[in-house]
C-alpha cells in the first residue's frame, strides 16, 4: 500500500518547478491500488500541456520515488 505521506513528500520536491510557472500541484487521495489524485492549480490548471505535466512530470517522478504508485490523474476527471 502507498502511503500518503510518502506521495505528499515528494509532491513537496516537484512543486518548486510547478510554481516557478504560475501553478501548482495539491494531492487529492491515494487509493489502495496506488492511483494518486492531484489536483492542479494556478496556470496547470488551465494549461493545454497539463495531462504532458501529469504524466512526464508528475507521475514519472512519483513511480520513481514512491514504490506502488501505478498512475496519477487529475480530480477534475
Amino acid at each position: 500500500m502507498v502511503e500518503k505521506s510518502d506521495v505528499a513528500a515528494v509532491l513537496e520536491l516537484i512543486r518548486p518547478s510547478l510554481q516557478a510557472d504560475g501553478g501548482d500541484v495539491q494531492l487529492v487521495d491515494v487509493s489502495e491500488d496506488g492511483v494518486v489524485t492531484v489536483e492542479l492549480q494556478g496556470a496547470c490548471k488551465g494549461c493545454p500541456m497539463s495531462q504532458m505535466t501529469l504524466a512526464n512530470g508528475v507521475e514519472r517522478i512519483l513511480k520513481d520515488r514512491v514504490p506502488g504508485v501505478t498512475s496519477v490523474v487529475p480530480a477534475d476527471l
